[in-house]
């Protein structure tokens, strides 16, 4: 029987006690980047995952590839359910798995799948607290090597469900702009990540980034400290944060999630889509 998932989030001591189980799938969903602002590109961290090592028995999940819409000329765009399901089943997900995500930063890769794992309607998926960066620094074990993970029988085979309403677009963000529709709008990027020149970003936001919300061993904050993080915008009815492509973002939204709110939607084009069209402040 697979781990029983009780919140969004899983310890470091947790997955070690439940590495092995049934049905347990850890994946990796680490992405590297270069550059800032206009100039940031994105590479895959598959070889880190293998020369670098990873969680013991941890499969690489590919965010740039796999896990994005390959015919959108944004940066990173969240897949249909088809490409999501042949993704999914490709790394052995099935309908009787608890997943486990982890990336090799501050956590907005395993944030970002995890987000699009729930879109989807698949509820037994977690973050891992910390990523790989506590669970190495704790001096737990590490895999050097690829791992080949055969699919499951398609009888148990992964079914993708109807995409649900976590995300927001460049309407959604104009009406939370304008008021005709009120949102609390949160910017999630670290503003040195954006670089000195760039457009305005969406008026009427709350920046709070993502270091603002980790401790010194790269998890969450507890509750009461992420509380007084996200107090800004907790108290709103509706709350859209973005990005630069839609990942740091969803760590805010992880860390809403956590603490209960229960209307959290992730601006999945970001600055990357908006600044194509800036509106005047």
């Amino acid at each position: 029987m697979a781990p029983v998932l009780t919140s969004p989030l899983v310890s470091t001591q947790w997955l070690a006690d439940h590495l092995g189980a049934d049905d347990l799938l850890v994946l990796d969903a680490s992405v590297h980047t270069d550059g800032i602002g206009f100039d940031m590109s994105w590479h895959s961290a598959r070889d880190a995952h293998e020369r670098r090592g990873h969680v013991p028995g941890a499969v690489y999940a590919d965010l740039i590839d796999e896990f994005s819409a390959a015919e959108s000329d944004l940066p990173l765009t969240r897949p249909g359910v088809d490409r999501f399901e042949s993704a999914a089943r490709a790394l052995g997900v099935s309908r009787a798995s608890t997943v486990v995500v982890y990336d090799d930063g501050i956590g907005e890769w395993s944030a970002r799948l995890w987000w699009i794992f729930r879109s989807f309607g698949f509820d037994a998926v977690a973050v891992l607290d910390g990523g790989f960066p506590k669970w190495r620094d704790e001096g737990r074990p590490v895999r050097v090597g690829a791992l080949s993970r055969t699919p499951r029988p398609s009888a148990d085979a992964f079914v993708a469900g109807e995409e649900r309403p976590l995300w927001a677009d460049r309407a959604r963000v104009l009406r939370a702009v304008d008021g005709s529709e009120p949102a609390a709008l949160v910017m999630a990027a670290d503003p040195a990540v954006l670089g000195d020149d760039h457009p305005p970003i969406v008026p009427g936001s709350t920046t709070i980034g993502v270091r603002a919300l980790l401790d010194g061993s790269n998890a969450l904050l507890r509750q009461p400290e992420l509380k007084r993080a996200l107090a800004p915008v907790l108290s709103a009815d509706e709350v859209v944060t973005y990005c630069g492509v839609g990942s740091a973002s969803c760590v805010d939204a992880l860390a809403l999630t956590v603490l209960g709110h229960q209307k959290v939607r992730v601006y999945d084009g970001s600055l990357a889509e908006w600044w194509r069209e800036p509106i005047a402040s």
